[in-house]
């Protein structure tokens, strides 16, 4: 099932609980992604990818999985066209990733009206850099961001603008980028380093990424369903801008 346009009424896209294939779009770019939300739903999380991977990334759709059976839903999209990820210098071109993440967060919002849900982040690595220029840029409309070996220190725009709270999840093994996190840790505003035991930067040892996994869904559950009870501190995008 396709659901392409903003605006969309979710009525007709029946088991929203399932995957959905979108196309996000601002009428000329066009970027597929997977899209699910159980029912109900806390909010959504957006994920932002690494560098050289794409929307069919194993270790984000695990992730994925585990938000969605706590009541989160999910959208994983492809941050650049194939002619764009073609050229391997835009996969670390934060300031484009970024703005594309700002383009899916404006289309979900609208193709989600007037349920005005609760919006996280979710980055690895390069697309952590992405997740957090991004909420930097939208302020309030982000309610919690999660970095899984991500490099904060690559963020574009004023980190004062970050209003999300900011989860650093870092391997133990992963030295360079866990010296990086902790140095950027203080200029994170409500932020806080998880460090996971025993792994390297892509959580590929046993027990890792589910470990990621958990951590993220508490960070999540605890953020946007705090924001989904309390109705008075959401802005819709309308209002922020």
């Amino acid at each position: 099932m396709l659901c392409e346009l903003p605006g969309i009424d979710f009525a007709w896209c029946p088991l929203m609980n399932q995957n959905h294939d979108v196309v996000i779009t601002d009428g000329l770019l066009r970027l597929p992604g997977t899209l699910a939300i159980p029912e109900p739903a806390l909010g959504v999380v957006l994920f932002a990818h690494g560098s050289g991977s794409t929307r069919h990334s194993p270790r984000n759709i695990q992730v994925a999985r585990v938000l969605n059976k706590a009541g989160l839903g999910t959208l994983l999209f492809d941050l650049l066209t194939p002619e764009e990820a073609a050229d391997r210098e835009n996969t670390f071109d934060i300031p484009l990733l970024s703005a594309r993440l700002v383009l899916a967060t404006t289309w979900l919002q609208d193709s989600l009206a007037p349920k005005h849900l609760p919006l996280g982040y979710f980055g690895a690595s390069t697309g952590a850099a992405a997740a957090i220029s991004a909420a930097c840029e939208l302020g309030t409309r982000i309610s919690a961001v999660v970095s899984r070996g991500g490099r904060p220190d690559l963020a574009q725009g004023n980190l004062n603008d970050l209003k999300a709270p900011t989860l650093l999840l870092v391997g133990s093994e992963d030295d360079v980028v866990l010296r990086l996190n902790q140095n950027m840790l203080p200029r994170l505003a409500q932020s806080q380093l998880t460090i996971v035991p025993g792994a390297t930067h892509l959580f590929e040892e046993p027990g890792t990424l589910e470990e990621v996994a958990e951590h993220a869904k508490n960070w999540f559950v605890h953020h946007l369903s705090a924001r989904a009870t309390h109705p008075s501190k959401r802005r819709t995008h309308h209002e922020h801008s």
